[in-house]
C-alpha cells in the first residue's frame, strides 16, 4: 500500500482514470455489438444507423486516449465494409 503522499495521490488518479476508461470501453463494446447484431440480421437501415452511432462513439473514446487511433481506424474501416456490403 502507498505511503508517500504523491504515491497515494497516484493511486486515487490510478483508480479514477481506470473506472473512466472501463465505462468509455463498455460503451464503444455495446455500439460495436449493436452494427454487428443488425449487419448480422441484414437490416440495411438498422446496421446504418449503428454504424454512425458507433463511429462517433469511437472517436470520443479515441479522443479520450481510451482507445489507439489506429485501433479505432480499423474498426470503423472493417464495420463501414461490412454495412456497405450489406447494401450492395
Amino acid at each position: 500500500m502507498a505511503t508517500h503522499p504523491s504515491a497515494e495521490k497516484r493511486n486515487r488518479q490510478r483508480i479514477t482514470r481506470t473506472a473512466r476508461n472501463r465505462a468509455v470501453s463498455s460503451t464503444v463494446r455495446t455500439h460495436v455489438k449493436r452494427v454487428r447484431t443488425a449487419i448480422a440480421g441484414k437490416d440495411k437501415a438498422g446496421a446504418t444507423k449503428a454504424l454512425q452511432a458507433a463511429i462517433s462513439e469511437i472517436d470520443k473514446a479515441t479522443s479520450k486516449g481510451t482507445v489507439h487511433p489506429k485501433a479505432a481506424s480499423r474498426t470503423i474501416a472493417r464495420l463501414s465494409a461490412q454495412v456497405h456490403k450489406l447494401s450492395k
